[in-house]
């Protein structure tokens, strides 16, 4: 053999042994809900059902004065399911070029115009940034927050630097109510048994798509769009989850909600008037 043969024989044994090693190291760690949590992914909620009425404890209700400045809350609140009456999808894409990468998640209204949102997410530790890449390895937990809309809308409309959205979904309360109590029951259960995030596999996209198909089974078809979150909006528009008497631009400037959420964020009724210009 030559010395060109054998040293890309070498090199190719060093890349074998560090693959191996890798994932030899990534095999052993195992989710936990016991790490130091970045302050936004500090508790997991707990979800308890009686009857019509689920009670919701370490429901996060933070108070954002600008990107930096935070006030941590948390609150119990109970929710009568008999009085569920909306579905709404948020999304944030991270690009104004390609939509592919952002994030989605759900909120709930109420008969009394109350609204609690469900976002799914890579649950940080303290220090820790999010990335695509990191996200397929076990690097991050999966965690489901339940918050009032004034901190999970409010932080990504109001401060962040990309568009964010607020679509009503067409569906029946019985729906809505059921996918709501299959994504708490889920939230609960990773709160008893932690599970590793995945970027393709657990994520909000995927976990939503599940949560909804669980419902109505083959509601939302696979197809490769559904591994782009920032596409939510257009597969849902063609499935006629949301509104398809216009075209998807048309959405996207009526439902875009950035200019009312930083006006309205200090209000009390910041989920009535972030939802003004919505027919």
């Amino acid at each position: 053999m030559t010395k060109r043969g054998t040293f890309w024989r070498v090199m190719g044994l060093a890349f074998g042994c560090t693959i191996v090693g890798f994932g030899a190291i990534i095999g052993t760690r195992r989710p936990s809900n016991q790490r130091h949590w970045a302050i936004d992914h500090a508790r997991v909620p707990s979800v308890a059902f009686a009857d019509s009425l689920v009670r919701i404890t370490d429901l996060r209700a933070f108070r954002y004065r600008s990107p930096e400045m935070v006030e941590p809350h948390y609150e119990t609140r109970t929710y009568n399911l008999n009085r569920l009456t909306s579905v709404w999808l948020a999304l944030t894409p991270f690009s104004e070029t390609w939509r592919g990468v952002a994030h989605s998640f759900v909120s709930f209204g109420f008969a009394d115009s109350s609204f609690v949102s469900i976002s799914i997410e890579a649950r940080r530790e303290e220090g820790e940034e999010y990335g695509l890449l990191r996200g397929l390895g076990r690097n991050f937990e999966v965690i489901y927050v339940v918050s009032d809309e004034r901190d999970v809308i409010g932080k990504r409309a109001a401060f962040g630097e990309f568009a964010a959205y607020l679509y009503p979904i067409r569906t029946t309360p019985t729906r809505a109510r059921a996918v709501f109590v299959d994504m708490l029951r889920r939230a609960e259960q990773l709160r008893q048994h932690p599970e590793f995030y995945n970027t393709f596999t657990n994520s909000c996209i995927s976990n939503l798509v599940r949560h909804v198909n669980q419902v109505v089974p083959g509601r939302i078809p696979a197809g490769i769009k559904l591994l782009a979150p920032g596409y939510a909006d257009e597969v849902a528009q063609a499935l006629g989850l949301i509104d398809s008497t216009v075209t998807l631009d048309v959405a996207r400037a009526r439902y875009r909600i950035n200019d009312r959420a930083h006006r309205y964020l200090d209000s009390a009724d910041f989920s009535l008037q972030i939802r003004r210009s919505s027919p």
